[in-house]
């Protein structure tokens, strides 16, 4: 059994929580918010799970000192855009040679760095790995089959957080690829919200089927350009995330893309899906890394011109169906 704090009672940091918990581990799970752990303990349900009960075991605390301090491993569930401020705010407390888990998928827009670089710059002598992959929240706290990758680029490493984390029902395979992992988990959710526009303009599944592919085919190609393995985005956490965050409504981006496809001004799309829409925040980051490396996406482009410039959504689909003919494997 180990010792494990998990940082953000989100859906995500909740359901991993009672995963870890099921798994037989002393959970303690952070809230920012007093009054959040204050319910979370009184009424042992989660709100963010629609009221699902919480592991009899499962504490609660708002103290980052508690929850940084004497710990085997810490999980960083907050949503990416808290990311550096969680790791600095937990930097104090934490030992020499700490594990910690990153679980957020996203790309902070100043710097261009990656969840887990984020954590290592903030705290230089953690030792940091990542989880991720095809795994809504609801449905690993429903405990449905799910599987993930752990990545480190020590294998060690990695497959100690897969010891932690599988178990019947989450099933974790390891690779030392931390870069492929991360750049497919940020970007999917820029592609989640142009699959969702085009279901919002009322588009069908060949439309979907496009995005899904085309959007796996330029995700490739900057994270190749970067130095990730081609293999990482045929992957659980390259096309199988993918899939499952342009098709399900349990996605916060595909939810609100359709708004944006409907019409609906993005920052009224993001306050009627009522969660951090991660597509949103990734997707200038993305773009940017995109231009650095001298790599075309042309839906990472289009997407943003949507958010940040008005251009209207159809407009978009038909800049993109427009482009010059190409080979579809002219380049990766």
């Amino acid at each position: 059994m180990a010792k494990i704090s998990v940082l953000g009672s989100g859906a995500w940091g909740t359901a991993l929580a009672m995963l870890l918990s099921d798994n037989g581990h002393e959970v303690l799970l952070w809230s920012p918010f007093a009054e959040h752990t204050e319910e979370l303990r009184r009424t042992r349900k989660s709100s963010a799970l629609g009221g699902l009960e919480l592991p009899a075991g499962m504490q609660f605390t708002s103290d980052m000192k508690k929850a940084g301090e004497r710990q085997d491993a810490i999980v960083l569930a907050t949503a990416s855009v808290y990311t550096r401020g969680v790791a600095r705010e937990l930097r104090p407390y934490v030992k020499t040679g700490q594990l910690l888990v990153c679980v957020a998928k996203g790309i902070e827009e100043k710097s261009l760095l990656f969840q887990t670089d984020e954590v290592q710059e903030e705290i230089l002598d953690a030792v940091v790995a990542c989880l991720s992959g095809p795994s809504h929240a609801e449905e690993v706290a429903r405990r449905l089959p799910t599987t993930c990758v752990a990545g480190a680029a020590d294998s060690a490493v990695a497959e100690q957080v897969q010891a932690l984390f599988m178990n019947r029902v989450f099933r974790v395979y390891t690779s030392t690829d931390v870069k492929g992992i991360e750049l497919g988990g940020a970007v999917k959710n820029v592609i989640a919200l142009a699959a969702g526009i085009a279901d919002g303009l009322g588009y069908g599944d060949n439309t979907k089927a496009a995005l899904i592919t085309r959007g796996i085919a330029e995700t490739a190609r900057l994270g190749v350009k970067l130095g990730a393995h081609w293999e990482t985005f045929a992957g659980l956490t390259g096309i199988g995330d993918l899939i499952v965050t342009c098709a399900s409504m349990h996605s916060r981006n595909r939810r609100a893309g359709i708004l944006i496809g409907q019409g609906k001004p993005v920052e009224e799309a993001m306050r009627e899906v009522g969660q951090v829409v991660e597509g949103v925040y990734s997707a200038k980051a993305a773009l940017a890394l995109a231009e650095r490396e001298q790599v075309e996406m042309p839906i990472v482009d289009v997407v943003n011109r949507v958010l940040f410039s008005e251009l209207p959504a159809a407009e978009a689909v038909r800049m993109l169906m427009e482009r010059d003919p190409i080979a579809e494997w002219n380049h990766l």
